[in-house]
């Protein structure tokens, strides 16, 4: 009798498990990809039987812990457990072990930091502020969820850098600009008054990682986010994002005084200009006393900016200081794209910036991209970084990939960023030191896609740059291994083949599209699939052809000194890593070199031999991601393996289209035959000229 009661019992317990799971967790019984890498499926083996045996129970003691980031953590804890499978426990209550959360117990400078700390029987998380008790709350959850038992998890972590900021280039008609997921996750038209629940999970997720500023709408800005009318909309998102410890930020238009506030001019040192940004400033921080202040991009791309009056960068970005006070951040772009600069594109930011170093006020930062270009497949580092010692600066980078495949290819980009963080800049660090005092930005994949980013493997681009952000030395092999634990599975075999898969993927996508250094190879306005013929454009550098100079002699762009001189604006020893092409780093050959189509490569082919063999590698890379998934069908629920599987038959069928066109077209150009053995493209150059695409996403 004693053995049935106990059997009812323990059902009864997790049938009530099961449904508050169900209730807490949205779609929870669906494997859809709403949940993200926060699924915390129940551990089995002898790692879930552990957690079983301990049977957490968590309290809270000291300073603030009934703060809002305590609560938030209690709760976490409470429900993520449970779904892992302790809540299913029978222990009494001599044998449970205790997490204790000991939260806002001081006035710390790094309120984000956190300590987990191992006791007789439990263990204990501490931070001096609300957002590191949280922090710390997921990062034991990180932990146990990949089989590292609860008794053994010690950690001591603070971030970084100090803002870790998604930039939502979401306008307020829900489109997503170079958005490939969706329309907008932000409902301007129903807030103030109806809070979506997914703005909810979406700073849950923001915060598992880290996050802790966001952006929400486009760089290229509407003044409307900037009017009374929007101030409510604005407020109840950062009300109900305070709590997971991110600040509300603006894409600020630089002529707003003019375009709603009643001026004829936007002149950052015309006093009655100043006198609006003050006014308005004041304005959005009686309503929201934490606003994190707000990101400009100015004179780029035809969007207005202090050199319409004459002025430089820095007398635009200190006017915007000096309204928001020591109250928030001027988040300052260094992407310019002008009309009227002549030289080189690649040159232009740190010829604008450079001469522009110790100008600028204590709470500005320079938002410099991780490449000189646009965010291409690949890029050497931006030589910004290098320079300005007296400048705060951050790097941007672009996990919506809108010259890596859209959302359709696997492109993991972590390793991507991981590239540029540990580039020595040649100013004694790398490009993680030269930001540290700033941050990192990522322009967001996220829309309303039920899955947030338009393919599962794209939530792992949002996971591994909230890690970056948080710890830029982590390796990309840890944080692809950690998010397919959290959001597929601990199966070592699944492990062995998955994550591989993600470190290469980058590879493959640069080898079909960009191969040696080349770039801005993509059709015009949509950026889809290649075009490196289109060559009458009206500007010279909206043209392929201005990026990789292509003629009967050769490929590729002189950066020496012979030509554009671009080199000189790296450190010297960097430079002289790309001065020689005989002995540089192949990569970035043609990035920085025009050299003859019969140039001898490292690998003894000549440069035709040697792009014709990348391409094909890259292909020959993307049928194996495809084959490699398929075999994976046993460890993937239903729906979200079928969802890849569709997406990888079109990745190999585009990187052939990629491989094949480009190939023409060099062909169309240099009139050499294939190298023996290589397939000849399946159409004539005729044929991918005429494809159109009317519908693409993004434009």
């Amino acid at each position: 009798m004693m053995r049935e009661r106990c059997l009812v019992n323990r059902i009864a317990a997790t049938c009530c498990l099961l449904v508050s799971a169900f209730w807490l967790t949205p779609a929870a019984s669906a494997e859809d990809g709403y949940d993200l890498w926060l699924r915390h499926a129940p551990l089995t083996g002898e790692s879930g039987q552990a957690l079983r045996d301990l049977a957490p129970v968590i309290t809270s003691v000291s300073g603030q812990s009934n703060g809002p980031g305590a609560k938030l953590a209690y709760a976490e804890l409470q429900r993520s457990l449970a779904s892992l499978g302790a809540g299913e426990a029978n222990a009494g209550e001599a044998t449970r072990a205790s997490i204790v959360l000991q939260c806002g117990h001081s006035n710390g400078a790094d309120r984000e930091a956190f300590r987990i700390v191992p006791e007789q029987r439990g263990l204990r998380i501490v931070s001096p502020g609300q957002a590191g008790c949280l922090y710390g709350a997921f990062a034991l959850l990180r932990e146990i969820s990949q089989g590292k038992p609860l008794m053994s998890v010690a950690l001591d972590e603070h971030p970084a850098m100090p803002l870790r900021m998604l930039n939502h280039w979401d306008d307020p008609d829900g489109h997503v600009e170079r958005g490939y997921a969706g329309r907008s996750i932000f409902d301007w038209w129903h807030l103030p008054e109806l809070l979506d629940q997914r703005m909810i999970d979406y700073a849950r997720a923001n915060a598992s990682i880290g996050i802790n500023a966001v952006v929400v709408n486009n760089v290229n800005a509407s003044p409307l986010f900037l009017t009374d009318r929007y101030l409510p909309k604005l407020k109840r998102l950062a009300d109900a994002w305070r709590p997971y410890g991110i600040r509300l930020f603006v894409s600020a238009r630089f002529s707003a005084p003019r375009d709603i506030g009643g001026l004829d001019t936007a002149d950052p040192l015309d006093p009655h200009v100043r006198n609006w940004w003050k006014a308005r400033a004041d304005s959005i921080y009686a309503e929201i006393p934490d606003f994190g202040g707000f990101l400009v991009k100015a004179n780029s791309e035809g969007q207005p900016g202090p050199q319409d009056y004459g002025r430089t960068h820095a007398d635009g970005a200190n006017m915007l200081a000096a309204a928001l006070g020591g109250r928030g951040t001027v988040i300052w772009r260094a992407f310019v794209y002008s009309a009227e600069d002549e030289t080189d594109r690649a040159k232009q930011a740190y010829a604008e910036f450079e001469p522009l170093d110790g100008k600028f006020a204590p709470n500005v930062i320079l938002q410099i991209k991780n490449g000189p270009l646009d965010f291409q497949p690949r890029e050497p580092f931006h030589p910004l970084f290098g320079a300005m010692p007296g400048t705060r600066k951050m790097l941007e980078v672009q996990a919506t990939k809108e010259y890596l495949g859209f959302a359709s290819h696997l492109a993991i980009l972590g390793p991507m960023w991981t590239e540029a963080l540990q580039a020595d800049t040649g100013a004694g660090g790398n490009v993680a030191d030269s930001v540290a005092s700033g941050g990192m930005a990522g322009v967001a994949n996220i829309g309303s896609d039920r899955n947030w980013t338009g393919s599962i493997f794209d939530q792992a681009n949002w996971y591994a740059f909230g890690r970056l952000a948080w710890d830029p030395a982590l390796g990309s092999e840890e944080i692809a291994r950690e998010w397919a634990v959290q959001t597929f599975s601990v199966d070592p075999q699944f492990l062995s083949i998955v994550v591989p898969m993600m470190l290469e993927s980058r590879q493959a996508v640069v080898d079909y599209m960009t191969p040696m250094g080349l770039a801005h190879l993509m059709g015009t306005d949509h950026h889809y699939g290649p075009a490196p013929w289109v060559c009458d454009l009206e500007r010279p550098e909206w043209n392929p052809c201005y990026y990789h100079r292509a003629d009967k002699s050769g490929i590729g762009f002189d950066r020496t000194a012979t030509g554009s001189n671009a080199l000189s604006q790296y450190a010297p020893a960097i430079a002289k890593a790309w001065i020689d092409p005989h002995a540089m780093d192949e990569d970035y050959l043609l990035w920085f070199h025009h050299v003859a189509w019969d140039f001898e490569t490292q690998s003894g082919r000549t440069l035709w031999h040697e792009l014709v063999s990348r391409y094909d590698r890259g292909v020959a890379a993307a049928e194996k991601l495809r084959e490699e998934w398929n075999s994976l069908e046993q460890f993937v629920d239903p729906e979200r393996f079928a969802a890849e599987r569709a997406l990888l038959a079109i990745q190999v069928k585009e990187a052939i289209w990629w491989r094949d066109a480009s190939i023409a077209y060099w062909q169309s150009i240099n009139g050499l035959d294939l190298p023996a053995g290589a397939r000849p493209p399946a159409h004539d150059l005729a044929y991918y000229k005429a494809l159109s695409f009317p519908e693409a996403p993004g434009q």
